[in-house]
């Protein structure tokens, strides 16, 4: 009896958005193209087809920053070990998942396969070198001031609250790492617009967080287009910061600065960068407040006050 060959169908992958620790498809139900990327030589025609990748609407943007406000008090008031635990996990689950993300960066960034796993490789990497700040960001940035007077005075950094980040648009995955994890090792929540033309490495890095230990609502991840929703973003009075890195589009970046003075947010303005440099703790106190702490001495008393 002779076995008959039969051609097996690819499952093709449904790419959605990562909202509240959840999967969801837009709101309005719209979907957008995502290709491969093209070379200079041939940018005038279209690269190969990948995906439908989420087009999200402004009602997917403010359910993903009432996500983000819902789970800033139990990540703020996470122990700063525990966070480092947490984003530990992440790279333990990236690197478990590395093939997949050669492949997502390969594809988005038109790179060779070699180049794009010392792309991942470095993401991974990131993710650990953050991992390792949690727990000493507060003693490089905090300290005992000297004041003249019968007083203790401490200073201690406390995180700012829901930020916004606008992804890098040319380095789908090491930058949008070196974008979150300094948000989120200091206490903060995300609602993350990646990369528009090449948003898959961000969209499955959502199916990676989700299974990290990550309390839902942490990060919540967008697809679409930043000029839809960055403006949206920018002026909600519930955004305590707003990173605009990947807003290159014309006057984009000075537009959401201007609606982001509306209510006094914090402002990263977008600059020349390379990601696959060494990272500072820029990132990190970009998007941390100082507390100072005054506590008398001597006779006047055990009593103090913050301010």
């Amino acid at each position: 009896m002779s076995e008959k060959s039969e051609q097996r169908l690819s499952v093709q992958k449904t790419y959605k958005l990562y909202i509240g620790g959840k999967f969801p498809r837009s709101e309005s139900g719209r979907v957008y193209e995502v290709t491969t990327k093209t070379s200079a030589a041939g940018a005038a025609g279209k690269g190969k087809w990948l995906a439908n990748a989420p087009l999200s609407s402004r009602k997917d943007a403010r359910d993903a920053v009432v996500a983000a406000r819902k789970a800033f008090g139990g990540w703020a008031g996470a122990t700063a070990y525990n966070r480092g635990q947490v984003l530990y996990r992440v790279a333990e689950m990236l690197e478990g998942r590395r093939d997949q993300f050669v492949r997502e960066v390969a594809e988005a960034e038109g790179l060779s396969k070699s180049k794009a796993a010392a792309v991942v490789d470095a993401a991974i990497d990131r993710w650990v070198w953050y991992a390792g700040w949690t727990d000493k960001i507060a003693q490089v940035v905090g300290g005992a001031n000297p004041v003249a007077g019968p007083y203790f005075n401490l200073s201690s950094p406390e995180p700012t609250g829901v930020v916004t980040v606008l992804a890098p648009q040319d380095s789908s995955f090491l930058g949008l790492v070196s974008v979150i994890a300094p948000v989120i090792a200091t206490g903060n929540t995300a609602v993350v617009v990646a990369s528009e033309k090449s948003p898959l490495p961000a969209l499955s890095l959502g199916e990676v967080l989700a299974t990290s230990d990550l309390p839902g609502g942490v990060v919540n991840i967008l697809s679409g287009k930043a000029s839809e929703m960055g403006p949206h973003l920018a002026a909600h009075q519930d955004v305590n910061a707003i990173d605009l890195t990947g807003a290159t589009e014309g006057d984009l970046a000075r537009d959401l600065e201007i609606a982001a003075a509306d209510n006094l947010k914090r402002v990263l303005r977008p600059r020349a960068e390379d990601f696959a440099e060494s990272p500072g703790t820029d990132r990190m106190t970009a998007f941390l407040e100082t507390k100072t702490v005054w506590h008398p001495t001597g006779s006047l008393g055990a009593s103090g006050s913050a301010y």
